[in-house]
């Protein structure tokens, strides 16, 4: 299934039609992406350090719990998905293993940064970039570890803030003379930026793109089909479903923190999915077909009687 994917991610970006992933960070936002039709996801580093650990995205999320946390999401959707593995959480030897990992766990593609080590969030102020000798050196190093030679390593720079968008493009030509099958400017700063960068590396160029003005996005609000008219292969949208989540469990938490206070009891179809909707996205009927194929009749019958035979709790 991971070459499979594989397979399916390059034919994306040979098409010739951007490929828009949206960032994921559990099992509910992986499966909605997947629903909802879009071809391809992205695992937002970001989003799941947040989630999952609760903190800041500097770099204390560890390989093993960014490796996890991608396999068992990648593993739930049939769509490529594409892995954050910030700075390779080493020097190039440990790029080395990093690759091999994150293929093993079923992502169809890494992000590898030129930050140095904490990192943080391509957003915040602050970065540094290590020497781009070095960064080129771990590309080298990404690409010789892949089993599968369509594993896409997606060389992205941090440049920007700190180099300018010239120092950028110098970058990324030597990280694609490295072996880097894309290149991706972090937090470029206009949509003229974008397009000198893709004019001037002539290779598979990803963006990440912000959202809204409330994020007040580095980036500014760019369409897909305007990125595809600038030459863009992949746009990402790493923080517009964890804001969205926040967002909508910040007002049913109010509205529930209201209905405690004045006794009210509230129907709100609008703000909640109702349980069938959970149990359909997360595959409970798959269980149910399998229980009703290979348990026993007599224990079908013990579980459930002769109603309907469904471990699913209604309503």
């Amino acid at each position: 299934m991971g070459n499979q994917k594989i397979q399916q991610m390059r034919a994306l970006l040979n098409s010739g039609k951007i490929v828009v992933s949206p960032g994921v960070y559990d099992g509910y936002s992986a499966r909605l992406v997947e629903r909802l039709g879009f071809k391809a996801a992205s695992m937002t580093g970001a989003g799941l350090s947040n989630s999952r650990l609760s903190e800041p995205d500097i770099g204390i999320m560890t390989l093993t719990e960014n490796v996890e946390g991608c396999r068992w999401i990648a593993r739930s959707i049939s769509i490529p998905m594409m892995a954050d593995a910030d700075t390779g959480y080493g020097n190039p030897v440990t790029v080395y293993h990093v690759v091999q990992l994150f293929e093993e766990a079923g992502v169809v593609g890494i992000n590898i940064e030129d930050q140095v080590s904490p990192k943080r969030c391509g957003h915040m102020r602050g970065k540094e970039v290590i020497d781009a000798r070095d960064a080129a050196k771990k590309i080298e190093a990404a690409v010789k570890a892949k089993r599968d030679p369509g594993f896409i390593i997606n060389a992205r720079t941090d440049a920007v803030a700190v180099e300018g968008i010239e120092g950028a493009i110098k970058r990324a030509k030597m990280y694609v003379a490295a072996g880097a099958d894309m290149v991706y400017p972090d937090a470029v700063a206009s949509e003229d930026q974008i397009k000198r960068f893709v004019d001037a590396v002539q290779a598979p160029v990803s963006i990440n793109m912000g959202f809204g003005i409330r994020s007040r996005p580095t980036t500014p609000q760019i369409s897909a089909l305007r990125l595809q008219e600038i030459g863009v292969a992949r746009v990402s949208y790493a923080r517009m479903l964890p804001a969205a989540a926040i967002m909508g469990m910040t007002r049913a938490l109010e509205l529930f923190r209201d209905s405690v206070e004045t006794g009210t009891v509230h129907d709100r179809p609008d703000m909640l999915a109702g349980i069938e909707d959970i149990t359909d996205l997360m595959g409970y009927p798959f269980i149910d077909k399998l229980e009703s194929e290979f348990l026993l009749p007599e224990e079908m019958e013990r579980k459930y009687g002769s109603g309907t035979r469904s471990f699913v709790v209604r309503g």
